[in-house]
Parts: structure tokens; sequence; C-alpha cells
């Protein structure tokens, strides 16, 4: 596969700031006509309005004014421009504004609005080396403050995408064969403990396991399919262990692996259905209510998964870099 092919199959869209979402709201609506030409625009009655900050709406409109959509004048603010420019002073926090453009995630936190992107962005460095993670370029890239990418970064230091270096400094590390080993020795520890704790909801297995089974063996399975289905055994047969610390400690050590893991699909390398089929062994040995040969056929799994994730590394070792990686991210 090319790099071009690669950064193709690899890139995904990135959300809107905040102040592009505010400009893009209100170009809308000046085009609707609900602004209508010589209608002021405040800072502070939009940003109420938005509930966005005056920063972001600052932005907003410096972004229309030099679009020619709007133009400051003599009095506070901008007004928008039309064939009439007489100033029209309207209530823009009760004004009929068409608000629909407005992305749901925008009414969230900051470190919620942007964690996904960042995490997406980090987890295709995984197989391409060592990358720094600019916290003042994440800021810039998302209109938000280095406060929040630090809590970002952090939430995502759990999850094991991020590490600090020893001058502080938040890097991205590879996963190389040798980390990917370490990981999966330590799930065969963690899962296995909790598989046998686990509070099995054995009707939900079985339901699963015929689901998996009615797979079309002529078909390769989508990768989506395959992440609902891996997904559904490990919340069924493993996170439903009544001890929560040890399931926390197993999600966060899953968290780098899934990434990898989306990553090597992304790119072209088809999921294995042998993946799923030996679940379908553990929940079968599950339901006979044999929990030690489920355990051992879990081990057995998950070696193999192993085996597979090592042999798909070696695979996508001679690809280069996506070149449309995300700009705050630096080769270290």
């Amino acid at each position: 596969m090319t790099q071009q092919a690669t950064a193709a199959a690899t890139s995904e869209p990135q959300p809107a700031t905040l102040f592009e979402a505010a400009a893009d709201l209100l170009r809308a609506n000046i085009a609707e006509g609900k602004l209508g030409s010589g209608v002021v625009l405040q800072e502070s009655a939009l940003s109420e309005r938005l509930s966005m900050s005056r920063a972001t709406i600052k932005r907003a409109l410096s972004m229309l004014a030099e679009e020619g959509l709007i133009r400051k004048f003599s009095g506070r603010g901008y007004l928008v421009a039309g064939a009439d420019e007489t100033p029209r002073r309207l209530d823009l926090r009760t004004l009929d504004l068409d608000l629909d453009a407005l992305d749901e995630t925008l009414g969230k936190p900051n470190w919620l609005r942007i964690q996904d992107a960042v995490e997406s962005a980090l987890s295709r460095c995984l197989i391409f080396g060592r990358y720094r993670v600019v916290e003042a370029l994440v800021a810039r890239e998302f209109d938000v403050s280095r406060t929040v990418v630090r809590d970002v970064l952090s939430r995502l230091q759990e999850r094991g995408l991020v590490q600090k270096s020893a001058s502080s400094r938040w890097v991205v590390e590879p996963l190389t064969a040798r980390r990917i080993k370490d990981k999966f020795e330590l799930r065969m520890v963690l899962e296995i403990a909790a598989l046998r704790s686990a509070e099995i909801d054995t009707d939900a297995l079985a339901t699963l396991a015929d689901e998996i089974r009615s797979l079309r063996f002529d078909r390769p399975v989508a990768p989506e399919t395959w992440f609902d289905l891996d997904h559904r055994f490990f919340q069924l047969a493993i996170m439903s262990t009544p001890n929560r610390d040890l399931a926390q400690y197993v999600n966060a050590n899953r968290s780098a692996l899934g990434a990898l893991q989306r990553v090597l699909f992304s790119i072209g390398l088809p999921p294995d259905r042998q993946s799923l089929l030996e679940l379908c062994m553990v929940i079968d040995l599950l339901q006979a209510g044999t929990i030690p040969a489920a355990s051992s056929m879990l081990s057995t799994h998950l070696e193999n998964a192993l085996n597979r994730t090592i042999a798909q590394l070696k695979i996508v070792s001679v690809i280069n870099p996506p070149d449309d990686l995300a700009p705050y991210l630096v080769p270290a």
C-alpha cells in the first residue's frame, strides 16, 4: 500500500473548532435572512446566546469580516453587510436563530469535545514511530486552553496512549513487538482472573455465539462488526466481574491494543474470523459451567491474538508514515 493510500485510509475528518462552528452558524443565519443587513452583532450577546466564550465569538466575527459578510462600524461590534446597512440593534439573546448547525458535541465540556479527536490522532502514530505531542499546537488546533489539553492528555495517559518523558514532554511511544507482548501477558493475567470471578449472563452470551456462528464464511467480516462482537464478549464475560478495581486495570491495559487494532484494520488488514470462533468456544465452556476449561481456552485465544497481532505488525513495518498526521504531532 502506498503512503498516499495509507493516509487516505486512515485520515478522519476533524471536528470544527468552536470559532469555526460559530462562524458557520452565523454565516448560515445571514444566508437565511435571519440576520439581515444592518443587524448589529455584539460579542457579549452572541456569547450568551451560543454559550461560547467572548474570545471564541470574536474570532468567528473576525473570520466573517474577512469574508465581507459583516463589517465594523462606528458603534461597538459589527453589522451585517448588505443593501441597507442602517444599524439595527435587535436583542440577539431572544432573536429566532437557526441553531441546528451546531454540532451536538459543542455543548459538552471542552475536554470531552476534543478527546475522541485527539485519541484518534494519537492512535494513528502507534505503528509509525515516536512522536511528541506539542500542547500549544493542540490548543491552537481546537481553540481551547492548554489546561484543557493537559486534562485530555492526562486521561489518555491513563489509557496508555501517551506518556510523559523524562523532560516532562508528552510523547506517543510506538507499540513495538516487545510492548505488545507485555500487554498481552498482562491481559492473560488480568482477563483470566476477571473471567473466573465474572457474573455471567449465559443467555446474552448464547445470543452472541449464535450471531458469530451466523456470519457468512464467503464474505470478509467488516471491521465494525468484528469490533462489536469482540467488545460484547469483553463486556459480558470479562467486565462483568464484581471486582471494580480489577475491571479498571483490565480496561486500561486493553485500550492501546484496541487503538492499534483499529489502525491495522484502517490500512487494509482484514479482521480474523478465527478469533471470533475462539470466543464461541470460550462461551460454550462457560455455558457448560466448566470455568477452568473456559479460562484455559481464553488463554489460548489471547496467545493466538498475540501471534496474529505481531504478524500484522510485521506486514505494516514497511509502510511509510502518512503525511497527514495531526499538526501537533512532531517526530521525536
